[in-house]
């Protein structure tokens, strides 16, 4: 009888980058306040959405960029 003692180890947690951590989870009250904050500042958002589209970028990474890119400054 031959045991295997792969099954028992755990596996070594893997590394992140920490932009993945902060990009944990859009739930719906999180879009919520990202679009009340966006909102107030339309200028802003107007720049930050024509630099995503420059970037080519769709999805959830869009709305990182555009949340990041208001942020800043």
């Amino acid at each position: 009888m031959i045991v295997s003692a792969a099954a028992q180890q755990t596996p070594a947690p893997t590394a992140q980058p920490p932009a993945t951590e902060k990009k944990a989870k859009l739930t719906k009250q999180k879009l919520g306040e990202m679009r009340a904050k966006w909102q107030a500042n339309r200028p802003k958002l107007k720049a930050c959405r024509a630099d995503a589209k420059k970037k080519g970028l769709a999805g959830d990474d869009r709305w990182f960029f555009i949340e990041d890119c208001m942020d800043k400054s």
